[in-house]
């Protein structure tokens, strides 16, 4: 990235060091399995995910069991971010709808969610303007900043507040990938949206059945 600073490097090596940790492991097994002929996927038996109970754009209470029996496209970030969660979420919308083009009733199993990392500002209403900017099935989910903080630990999410920043003026560190969940629950495997839409959906018809 042109003018990547120190400070700016540092948090994107935390993403690559969780993104690794995640899914290197699974992604080698996974190679073999294809080379075997399997196809399991990428990130089959990884512990991540887990159960939830957040609210969403509308003020309603939602939880993990409102998703059962359909496939999840989750991406943690927040609506004040700058730059990389509107990109992120462009690129995987995009996807989403590609995908929805071209096969339309398995599109319509994946219900893709944004969870918000910033709850002291991404309040239902500032989600659903937000979340409605990208796809109109989108679901933006917030909540208190102590289950957030277990919801995104359980997901594999790390991220951290700008220190020494007061009032509503600050950044927040966040890993930014995102992952297909199974009708069960389970992860499937990382989105690539760092590749584009068109990556993005053939990813999803690799998975979705």
């Amino acid at each position: 990235m042109a003018g990547l600073t120190m400070n700016d490097a540092i948090p994107m090596l935390r993403r690559l060091a969780l993104a690794f940790l995640l899914g290197a492991a699974p992604l080698v097994l996974s190679a073999c399995d294809k080379a075997g002929g399997s196809g399991a996927p990428p990130l089959e038996g990884a512990a991540i995910g887990g159960p939830f109970t957040l609210v969403d754009q509308n003020g309603k209470t939602v939880s993990d069991s409102d998703f059962a029996g359909r496939y999840r496209l989750v991406y943690f970030g927040y609506t004040y971010c700058p730059d990389v969660c509107p990109t992120d979420l462009q690129k995987l919308m995009r996807g989403l709808k590609d995908f929805e083009g071209s096969a339309p009733a398995l599109a319509a199993k994946v219900q893709p969610i944004f969870i918000s990392v910033d709850p002291q500002r991404d309040t239902p209403p500032v989600l659903k303007q937000y979340v409605a900017a990208f796809h109109p099935r989108l679901i933006g989910l917030t909540g208190k900043p102590d289950v957030i903080a277990d919801v995104a630990k359980r997901y594999g999410i790390y991220f951290q507040r700008e220190k020494g920043k007061g009032g509503d003026d600050y950044l927040v560190d966040h890993s930014t990938q995102a992952v297909l969940f199974g009708p069960d629950g389970k992860p499937i495997a990382m989105l690539p949206q760092d590749q584009g839409d068109k990556a993005v959906a053939a990813e999803l018809a690799k998975w979705v059945h």
